[in-house]
């Protein structure tokens, strides 16, 4: 086959699966964006969180050009496979960090929203987050992929992720998460791409939606771009307060 071909029919069939994921979630979005208009609003927070490979879905949430301002990430160190990898895995695993996350964030429910990544939501961390954010009065939303739950093993009694939240993005994930090739996928892990993406489409979603309403978010400039250092001067006072990740 020519060069380049395997490649370009692969990006085929992940653009198909997008569509789908698209289709799949279109009333969820709408409704999420609702939780964060809502939130941000009134004054809340979006904290955002994931573990491993799903902290690429918190990155892109926080401090981002044309990102919300609003949103202050959750982070453990060993949760990052950089600071070990075997470590990420088995920190996520660990019962009781999640509410210790929570705690040192300054998590305090109401009205903020707890938005969680996570591939097959089935580690203590991410359950755990959804169910004491829930506990404390807060709408969770999880991006996720129920079929990848339902293909792994439980590892915690209050279920899955997808359970334990109040509205879910489902990836629509296989399994494992690789995708190539098809007969006996190896590669290609979709679950990162997957998340961008409907992050990105939530906040299509939140803009349009506020602006309907006749609602100002506050949105991030890029800082290299002119005039974008002095229109976030105003997000950077206002916010870093309360997101201490922001200084």
């Amino acid at each position: 086959m020519p060069d380049g071909s395997h490649a370009r029919k692969h990006a085929e069939r992940s653009l198909h699966d997008l569509d789908r994921v698209v289709e799949h979630n279109g009333a969820a979005l709408g409704e999420a964006a609702k939780l964060l208009i809502e939130c941000v609003s009134a004054d809340g927070l979006v904290f955002t969180a994931g573990a491993g490979h799903s902290l690429a879905g918190v990155l892109e949430s926080f401090y981002r050009a044309g990102g919300l301002a609003a949103v202050r990430p959750l982070y453990h160190p060993d949760l990052l496979p950089l600071h070990g990898a075997a470590t990420s895995t088995a920190t996520e695993r660990r019962r009781g960090l999640a509410e210790e996350t929570l705690h040192e964030a300054g998590f305090d429910g109401g009205t903020d929203v707890l938005v969680v990544f996570s591939n097959s939501g089935i580690n203590p961390y991410p359950v755990e987050l959804a169910a004491t954010a829930r506990a404390r009065g807060s709408e969770v939303i999880a991006l996720t992929s129920k079929a990848a739950a339902e293909g792994a093993p439980r590892r915690t009694d209050a279920g899955t992720l997808s359970e334990q939240a109040t509205l879910v993005l489902d990836t629509l994930v296989p399994p494992g998460d690789t995708t190539y090739p098809e007969s006996g996928p190896v590669t290609a892990p979709a679950s990162s791409l997957a998340n961008v993406f409907l992050w990105n489409l939530l906040m299509v979603e939140a803009y349009e939606r506020a602006d309907e309403d006749g609602i100002s978010l506050p949105w991030w400039r890029s800082s290299n771009a002119p005039g974008g250092d002095e229109a976030n001067a105003s997000r950077l006072e206002h916010y870093s307060g309360r997101i201490t990740r922001l200084r």
